[in-house]
């Protein structure tokens, strides 16, 4: 999650007459991370989605009983945990990523997503094992699992937490839960949650591949909102994550489509 805070933070850069000035990518991201934080729609939309995966495991139950266990397999980052305040302290305090980014992992305070957690527990007690499939950094295991335990998520041990460690896909570590799971559920707030098809991927490819697999999104794939960053703001300019952010305006303004 953190190599994609894009707009979390003001980045300083010296101007055309050599003067430090602050480009303030916070204001790209004032209004997404108001919307995670009081739009009453983002609420609906979290509990609309964990609404519906509690019907996909009730229609899974008649199928238990098949050679290997059933999981379900979660992203963490504004998927069961809200990251916004870390976003939000951005904007208020003017500073930029990576300032304060373990501060706010290692306060293990991130609250659950509407729903998540009341979820998670209906699929544990009714045979599902959970797996969480995150892109944090291996260093914040303790962390997270702190995080997870003082909101009562089931499955909140070592080895039922895959975090990044050398690559950011996810395809190994979702093979490595199907070796003795059939995986029932995905969860995501990123096309990259679901499958390897959807990593790297440009604008115009990931709108393809969605048309394509939209059979599965809400039966094998839930998508939860997340406005602040991802793969769909990297793809906007190329995923060219070093440059300015007038570069990168300049290139997101392309894919404006007026009347």
């Amino acid at each position: 999650m953190a190599a994609l805070l894009i707009y979390s933070c003001s980045m300083k850069v010296d101007d055309s007459s050599g003067n430090l000035s602050i480009i303030s990518e916070n204001e790209a991201l004032l209004m997404a991370t108001l919307y995670q934080q009081t739009a009453a729609e983002k609420e609906a939309l979290a509990y609309q989605a964990y609404n519906w995966a509690r019907k996909v495991i009730q229609n899974d139950m008649k199928r238990m009983g098949l050679s290997k266990k059933q999981a379900v397999v979660v992203d963490i980052d504004e998927t069961i945990i809200d990251n916004s305040p870390y976003e939000a302290s951005c904007i208020l305090d003017e500073i930029a990523y990576p300032e304060r980014w373990d501060e706010w992992i290692e306060s293990a305070s991130g609250k659950p997503l509407p729903g998540a957690v009341d979820f998670l527990n209906y699929a544990a007690e009714n045979g599902y094992d959970v797996y969480y499939i995150t892109n944090r950094k291996e260093k914040y295991r303790a962390a997270t699992l702190e995080n997870l335990r003082k909101f009562n998520f089931p499955f909140a041990k070592d080895a039922h937490l895959l975090m990044r460690t050398d690559e950011r896909s996810k395809v190994n570590r979702r093979a490595k839960v199907s070796e003795d799971h059939r995986i029932v559920l995905l969860m995501g707030d990123n096309l990259s949650d679901f499958a390897g098809i959807f990593d790297h991927k440009t604008v115009e490819e990931r709108l393809a591949l969605t048309e394509k697999n939209k059979d599965k999104f809400g039966f094998e794939y839930i998508a939860l909102p997340n406005a602040m960053y991802g793969a769909w703001l990297q793809a906007l300019y190329n995923y060219e994550d070093a440059l300015s952010f007038e570069e990168k305006r300049t290139l997101m303004l392309k894919h404006l489509k007026g009347f």
